[in-house]
């Protein structure tokens, strides 16, 4: 069974920054994209970033210049450096892996909210 666990979600002001994690824990082996979405009230969960098991990342264009993925693969973590955030970033940020085995996985999400 593999899980995701993120951290590091919290309040900023506008044009700040923050860091999330997410830990992935159980079959690491049969992961191979690993991603970052985001939902905001009433909207739909969309894509943030991608980012492959060899290093290949993609963006919304929204965040594009801003944000950072990353991936530790000795230590099963995924990264999204966030800066020059905006209030239209505030959402509940949810970690995503793509299994071989079992296919989509979800965190629980951690919330972001960025506030004057």
């Amino acid at each position: 069974q593999v899980q995701l666990v993120e951290s590091g979600g919290g309040l900023v002001q506008p044009g700040g920054s923050l860091r999330l994690s997410c830990v992935v824990s159980g079959n690491t082996l049969s992961i191979s994209r690993m991603g970052w979405y985001r939902q905001a009230p009433g909207k739909q969960r969309e894509l943030v970033a991608v980012i492959t098991h060899v290093g290949s990342t993609n963006y919304a264009d929204s965040v594009k210049g801003r944000f950072t993925i990353s991936r530790d693969n000795a230590k099963n973590t995924v990264y999204l450096q966030m800066s020059t955030l905006k209030p239209e970033d505030t959402a509940v940020y949810y970690c995503n892996a793509w299994s071989s085995i079992v296919g989509d996985l979800w965190g629980q999400g951690t919330q972001v909210t960025i506030f004057s």
